[in-house]
């Protein structure tokens, strides 16, 4: 049976600068325990699993956040895997990606991916915080990378259909949060050494009312 995915806002608000929604996480909520996301003025990088909500500043330090914060992008949905699979090698980056997508039956639909384990490294990155209307493009050349090695954690993120871009990100979009809770990112590059996926099929997507009020403003 197909479960469902939900935006409050489409990803292209972000990517125009939009970054000051404020809905706050108790509606996010409502939709979801599982996902990922931004902060109102872009204020770092969200990770939500198990129903809690991290934040990860430009800083590159996670911390759990009430669910008064606010946010101008989230995605969200309420996490159940469907299959599990191990890789238990030291794999590149390119075969890691080659792997995951083969899980995926179908480059059509959206995936949830829930992936934990230990990564022999771990490259992310953080956006600081914005005024808003800065396109994102400029803002991604000022973006803080950093770099973890032999690190235990948990990869948070979905599959998007590339005919869907202008709703969220195409293709692997993936959030990283360390196992001690302290540290994490937009993950740009990983190298897996032993790990566990879990996806979940989506077949349906739905969006907050803001959602037209963010395409309209484009």
């Amino acid at each position: 049976m197909g479960s469902s995915i939900y935006f409050c806002a489409p990803v292209n608000a972000l990517v125009e600068g939009i970054y000051r929604q404020k809905i706050p996480f108790t509606e996010i909520k409502k939709h979801g325990d599982f996902g990922l996301g931004t902060f109102d003025d872009l204020d770092g990088e969200m990770v939500m699993f198990d129903g809690k909500i991290y934040q990860i500043t430009s800083d590159g330090v996670a911390a759990m956040v009430d669910d008064a914060t606010l946010t101008p992008f989230s995605c969200v949905t309420f996490y159940s895997p469907v299959s599990h699979d191990r890789l238990d090698r030291r794999t590149p980056y390119p075969e890691f990606q080659a792997w995951l997508y083969s899980l995926l039956p179908s480059l059509n639909i959206f995936y949830a991916i829930r992936i934990e384990g230990t990564f022999s490294s771990m490259k992310v990155r953080s956006v600081p915080r914005q005024e808003n209307y800065r396109p994102l493009a400029e803002v991604a050349k000022d973006q803080p990378i950093f770099e973890y090695q032999e690190i235990e954690g948990t990869l948070v993120g979905f599959y998007t259909p590339a005919f869907m871009g202008s709703v969220s990100v195409p293709g692997l979009h993936l959030h990283f949060l360390s196992r001690d809770r302290h540290h994490g990112g937009h993950l740009l590059e990983c190298t897996p050494e032993n790990i566990n996926a879990g996806i979940q099929f989506i077949t349906a997507l739905y969006s907050g009312p803001r959602f037209l009020d963010s395409c309209l403003s484009w």
